[in-house]
């Protein structure tokens, strides 16, 4: 695993004390499965919950083993070709600095995203976004009653969100995070119950720490939200400017009363629960249904999951 080795010397380099945390860690690994107990005397809690957090460190099965005890042990000696290496090195500690980190792309659909949230609000905008959104969408209105065209948006955003969200979430990643916070809960409940407060006080430290793996975990989730919304703001705002929602809107099609689910009879911009409109209400029954059936078809899982 060319990774753990440039992880390894990600950590070690210019860090002596980490350096001598991977080489125990290397040394009771021969013994099998290692334990945080095993080591606390010769390792911080921070060093331990780094070694996790980089997956130099794996779930076995009574503790942790090492991911790749070769890999690791290349990662504490020289570089083998400086150029290749450093550059994997370089590139590997930015994915896992930034493993989180948004791609130009993403950040330019973050910014149109935000625009595009300008619309439910502006008139001229939803105008213009309905009218070029019409293009494509107005061929199949002609064929298709309203409520239908709505099922058909609504199997086509529940699956390409899907997708997203199993294609641009990292759940390796995600578990990482959870695993960690998780490891540090158990140990945190140990050394409380033998009244360990020099534990309790590095791991109240490691806790903080690790309040950026929050934050990467939450990027992680809002990544394919982004691109979601990028897709969907435009559809809804042709549902809108169709439907004639808002003030001074008219409808742009003639539209036949709907029928809900143990509701009944109902005009599309009627309020159904409090301000929420029945259209609103069918397109999100719809997707709803349809993601289900499309998670549970494509063997889709998008919750991260402890190795």
């Amino acid at each position: 695993m060319p990774q753990i080795e440039s992880k390894v010397r990600s950590l070690v380099d210019g860090d002596e004390e980490m350096r001598d945390a991977v080489e125990t860690v290397l040394d009771r690994a021969d013994d099998g499965d290692i334990k945080w107990l095993d080591v606390k005397g010769e390792l911080s809690s921070g060093q331990w919950g780094r070694l996790i957090q980089k997956g130099v460190l794996v779930e076995g099965e009574e503790g942790f083993r090492l991911a790749d005890a070769e890999a690791t042990q290349a990662g504490l000696g020289p570089a083998a070709t400086p150029g290749a290496s450093d550059s994997g090195s370089d590139g590997d500690a930015a994915s896992d600095d930034g493993g989180s980190s948004w791609s130009t792309y993403d950040k330019g659909a973050a910014v149109v995203t935000l625009g595009l949230f300008v619309g439910y609000s502006w008139k001229p905008l939803r105008d213009v976004i309905g009218t070029v959104m019409d293009v494509p969408l107005s061929p199949l209105q002609e064929v298709l009653p309203f409520y239908a065209v709505v099922m058909i948006l609504a199997l086509a955003t529940g699956l390409y969100s899907t997708l997203l969200q199993a294609n641009l979430m990292d759940m390796d990643k995600m578990s990482q995070y959870q695993e960690r916070m998780q490891e540090i809960q158990e140990r945190r409940k140990e050394a409380k119950e033998s009244g360990d407060d020099e534990a309790l006080d590095e791991i109240q430290e490691e806790q903080m720490d690790a309040m950026g793996d929050q934050l990467g975990m939450f990027k992680e989730q809002f990544r394919p939200m982004v691109w979601i919304m990028f897709f969907t703001i435009p559809v809804f705002l042709w549902m809108y400017w169709s439907i004639g929602v808002g003030s001074n809107a008219s409808a742009q099609i003639a539209l036949d009363s709907l029928v809900l689910p143990l509701i009944g009879r109902v005009e599309w911009t009627e309020s159904v629960l409090g301000p929420i409109q029945a259209w609103i209400i069918w397109y999100f029954v719809c997707s709803m249904g349809f993601t289900q059936i499309i998670r549970k078809s494509l063997n889709i899982d998008i919750s991260p999951t402890s190795s």
